[in-house]
């Protein structure tokens, strides 16, 4: 492909990420249209800067679209467990056919942190781990001992009280040790 300049290759890339409904990572952003990742980076913050409802995570960007044929359910749990139980979590969180949006911790700082994970199946687990190891990342619940926060969504609330039954069970909620 042709080397596309500014505006011309930001409306492709959102065409991309509209259209696919998958995530795509800046290196296959960059590939696509001849320009380097860092490029495909500040093109994404151009686009973010216009409220183009993109957001990246460990498996690249996704463009969250506000029209939903389906009705979904969401809610904020509360979990707290070492970082050897992370894929534990998820798994378990994934296989009552959740979606963990993301998480949030609390920081003396800073405030509420809160970073997209948007993993809905075990193959986005272990995706989103293995970045973790590749890139030598701790969780940001490394920051509070363990205690976070992540809004989940799922098709029906029964999901969702599945999920929360299947975490409390393996004593995951915060409040219930």
């Amino acid at each position: 492909m042709k080397k596309l300049l500014g505006e011309e290759r930001r409306a492709y890339l959102l065409d991309l990420l509209k259209t696919t409904g998958q995530a795509i990572t800046g290196t296959e952003f960059a590939k696509k249209t001849n320009v380097s990742r860092q490029i495909i980076v500040n093109d994404i913050a151009l686009l973010k800067a216009r409220n183009e409802p993109i957001i990246a995570t460990s498996q690249g960007y996704l463009y969250m679209s506000i029209e939903s044929k389906q009705q979904v359910f969401e809610r904020q749990i509360a979990v707290h467990h070492t970082a050897d139980q992370t894929e534990d979590e998820l798994n378990t969180l994934v296989d009552a056919g959740i979606t963990v949006k993301d998480v949030t911790v609390e920081h003396p700082l800073y405030g509420e942190i809160t970073a997209a994970i948007m993993v809905k199946n075990r193959f986005e687990v272990q995706q989103f781990l293995q970045k973790s190891r590749e890139t030598n990342a701790t969780p940001l619940s490394a920051l509070t001992g363990g205690s976070h926060l992540h809004t989940i969504s799922a098709p029906t609330e029964e999901q969702l009280d599945l999920a929360e039954s299947l975490l409390q069970q393996k004593n995951y909620l915060l409040g219930n040790n």
